[in-house]
């Protein structure tokens, strides 16, 4: 067993209470950034969805629901609604794997009948100048507006597609337009499934308030 000797040991003591109080601190930091990174990671969703939604009537975030894809895959879908309260858009996060510095997320915005609102790209690691064209090029992220599966071919210019790429930057518009597609080929399969599961969403929340006012109205 080793031993120590006083000065030693009021340097292993001395260590252990700074290690101690810069971990209390990094807690406590971490605590009252968590709320902020929070809150500005919600301003940004409502910003998106605001940009790529048809003008609607509701908060899209709260009524937000969950959509299958699979047994092991699901989706966020965020519904816009009309004053009469009827759906007009969905809004759900599209997934490029294969970008050309790894993946890239992409919100997407549609009409029910499966046009295209807008797109923004919400988060990419592609290379400053060249590949987040796909966040800077304005024109190019309006070219997708009002596009369905039907009305344009689904592919960059270089591939014999309706979409232009970048100088110098093929992959990562070539990634983008590819994600979309499936985003939009998706939707197709499953719009009566996305309609299915918003309303029951709905449904939930009605009889979870209803039972929230009989519980208030008991006690």
């Amino acid at each position: 067993m080793i031993s120590l000797d006083k000065t030693q040991q009021r340097m292993v003591l001395a260590l252990f209470i700074v290690g101690l109080i810069a971990a209390s601190l990094l807690a406590i930091a971490d605590q009252i950034t968590q709320e902020p990174i929070a809150e500005a990671q919600r301003a940004a969703l409502h910003k998106g969805l605001v940009q790529v939604l048809p003008e609607h009537d509701n908060d899209p975030v709260k009524d937000a629901f969950v959509y299958s894809l699979s047994d092991t895959k699901q989706l966020q879908v965020f519904p816009a609604r009309d004053k009469s309260g009827r759906v007009i858009g969905y809004a759900w996060e599209q997934i490029a794997p294969d970008g050309y510095s790894g993946t890239i997320r992409i919100l997407m915005g549609i009409r029910v009948a499966g046009e295209i609102v807008a797109i923004r790209i919400t988060e990419h690691k592609e290379t400053p100048g060249l590949g987040d064209g796909i966040t800077k090029n304005t024109a190019w992220l309006k070219s997708f507006v009002s596009k369905t599966l039907d009305n344009v071919t689904w592919k960059v210019k270089k591939d014999g597609g309706d979409f232009d790429q970048f100088t110098g930057a093929t992959i990562s518009p070539r990634a983008v337009v590819k994600a979309v597609h499936h985003g939009l080929s998706m939707y197709k399969k499953s719009r009566r499934g996305f309609y299915k599961a918003y309303k029951a969403n709905q449904q939930q929340k009605e009889d979870k308030q209803l039972a929230n006012q009989k519980s208030g109205g008991s006690s």
